[in-house]
C-alpha cells in the first residue's frame, strides 16, 4: 500500500466516523459500533443535558426514596417500570409545573408517570398497573436507556 492509499483511506475513515457522529445527534443514541472490510469503529458520546426543567426543591436531595428491594436491583423488582425507549426524561409536563408524581403517590393504570422525550417528541409513559409509588428511580431532565427502570410502584 502506498502513502497516497493510506491516505485516502485516512479520508475515509474520518468520513465515516463523521457520518458516525452525526447519526448519533439525528437519533439521540449515545454510542454506535461498525465493523466494514476489518476496520472496527466505536463512537461513543457523554451525553451532557441542559433542561429548562426544573425539579421540585421538595425532591432536589435525592431522586427517590427507595425501598429496600430497589435499592439492590431495581430492574428485578416485579413492580419496576422500565423506560420503552431511550430519550430524556421528566417528571412534570413543563417548567414549574408540579409533578406526575411522588414517592408514596397512588396510581391508576394509564396514569401518566413521566414524560420522555425522544427525537424531539414528547411521550407519555402511563402507568402499567395501580398502586403505590415506593421509589422513583431517576431525576427530571436525566438521560435513561431502553429497559432502564424508573419507578417501583407497589
Amino acid at each position: 500500500m502506498t502513502a497516497k492509499d493510506q491516505g485516502d483511506n485516512s479520508g475515509d475513515e474520518q468520513r465515516l466516523i463523521r457520518q458516525l457522529a452525526e447519526l448519533l445527534n439525528d437519533t439521540g443514541l449515545s454510542e454506535i459500533e461498525i465493523e466494514k472490510s476489518g476496520l472496527k469503529v466505536r463512537v461513543a458520546r457523554t451525553l451532557n443535558v441542559q433542561s429548562t426543567f426544573a425539579a421540585p426543591p421538595a425532591v432536589a436531595g435525592a431522586p427517590a426514596a427507595a425501598a429496600p428491594a430497589a435499592k439492590s436491583d431495581p430492574a428485578k423488582h416485579p413492580g419496576a417500570v422500565k423506560s420503552p425507549m431511550v430519550g430524556t426524561a421528566y417528571r412534570s409536563p413543563e417548567p414549574g409545573a408540579p409533578t406526575f408524581i411522588e414517592v408514596g403517590s397512588q396510581v391508576t393504570q394509564g396514569d401518566t408517570l413521566f414524560i420522555i422525550e425522544a427525537m424531539k417528541t414528547m411521550n407519555q409513559i402511563p402507568a402499567p398497573h395501580s398502586g403505590k409509588v415506593t421509589a422513583i428511580l431517576i431525576e427530571n431532565g436525566q438521560p435513561v436507556e431502553f429497559g432502564e427502570p424508573l419507578v417501583i410502584i407497589e
